[in-house]
């Protein structure tokens, strides 16, 4: 076997990687920073099953009839220490309150992204925030199952992408499997990311990075910063002056199959669906304290079932389907490609960040963007 999808669909999302039971599929990375599956012709059998697990190549469609809430948590210090409205928090300690494990993206010492899991609620907070890098899968999804086979709670989050490529690896569906993915904007590469790193270590002069925040809401939660604790030195700024930010809002740095999204669609295979309520002050301005409010899509049974065991926990009132078009048109639409992409990757072991960042990302369409785009989605909806 030579190719298990076409590579510009390809998500990474590790399923070929964990089902092959020769250990044939390698993941690989590209010049972008981007990891790829390869198969190794010496080990490979033939077997198909990195074909038959393929996410990309199947079409799951959930008609479950989603449910639309606006909602935070109750609890004013784990809101602040969240992204949005603190619902991962009380997500995780229902699933680890039944003795199960909650899995999702963490840092590494060196805070690359990868995923992980937990099994302490004292734990959770290494599976707390936004962290906006595509997270590495690994041998995750062998984890998993093996926690299930045991008859144990499983809580997974993730992008849609890796909800999918879970779901397809396994096969089969287990009762005590719950999903949470997240409205994505497009996953930036772990290059990109390792550039930026090294460009604020370099002006800081300081190699000791004790904490990084994508979402730090000392401003408030629409004027959110990127923030990084030093030993003895603090960097700090808004998303629209933070240079990796710039990179990311304006599509400059995604991954290539978030141009053209598989899983952007109406009917999400995970159980719940997070992201940030924007437009909450219009449409529910009474749960809007610049603090943080999430909206949370209820995708099936199992998800209500999840969110009834939180629910006391948490303001919440309930919206409407259509919110979801208006204000996070990346629900469904995917990214669009900003027109420097191939210059930014081509110049990246060229240049130093703050100068490939200021020559090759479009600012000015990081916020236009996404404005046209709310408008498209408004008028289709209007014109229904």
């Amino acid at each position: 076997m030579d190719i298990i999808c076409d590579r510009t669909k390809c998500c990474g999302c590790h399923a070929c990687y964990n089902i092959c039971p020769k250990n044939a599929v390698e993941m690989i990375t590209d010049e972008k920073g981007f990891k790829y599956p390869v198969i190794n012709q010496k080990k490979c059998i033939n077997c198909g099953l990195c074909v038959k697990v393929c996410p990309i190549l199947k079409n799951n469609v959930n008609k479950y009839q989603k449910k639309v809430y606006a909602i935070y948590n109750k609890n004013e210090e784990e809101r602040l220490n969240s992204s949005s409205g603190g619902l991962f928090i009380l997500l995780a300690k229902a699933i680890l309150n039944m003795n199960g494990v909650v899995f999702g993206a963490s840092f590494d010492k060196d805070f690359c992204v990868f995923h992980s899991y937990v099994e302490d609620e004292n734990e959770i907070i290494r599976l707390q925030g936004s962290k906006y890098v595509q997270s590495t899968i690994g041998d995750t999804y062998k984890k998993v199952k093996e926690f299930l086979e045991k008859d144990i709670y499983v809580l997974f989050t993730g992008t849609s992408c890796q909800i999918e490529g879970l779901k397809s690896f396994l096969i089969k569906d287990y009762d005590k499997l719950y999903t949470q993915d997240l409205i994505c904007h497009g996953v930036p590469s772990p290059k990109v990311w390792q550039k930026y790193l090294d460009y604020q270590k370099k002006i800081y002069k300081n190699n000791d990075i004790k904490n990084i925040s994508f979402r730090n809401k000392a401003h408030s939660w629409s004027l959110f910063s990127t923030r990084i604790d030093f030993n003895g030195k603090v960097y700090s700024k808004t998303h629209d002056k933070d240079l990796f930010m710039q990179a990311f809002l304006s599509n400059t740095c995604l991954r290539e199959s978030c141009y053209n999204c598989h899983f952007k669609n109406d009917y999400r295979n995970s159980d719940i669906t997070l992201a940030d309520f924007w437009g909450v002050s219009k449409v529910h301005p009474n749960m809007n304290d610049e603090k943080g409010t999430s909206l949370v899509i209820i995708n099936s049974r199992k998800g209500q079932e999840l969110f009834d065991l939180i629910k006391t926990e948490c303001k919440y009132e309930v919206s409407y389907e259509d919110i979801i078009y208006l204000y996070n048109p990346a629900y469904i639409r995917s990214a669009i490609k900003d027109k420097k992409y191939d210059a930014f990757y081509e110049n990246i072991d060229k240049m130093e960040f703050d100068i490939l960042v200021k020559k090759y990302v479009s600012h000015i369409s990081i916020f236009k963007k996404l404005i046209r785009k709310t408008r498209n989605i408004i008028k289709k909806v209007l014109d229904k």
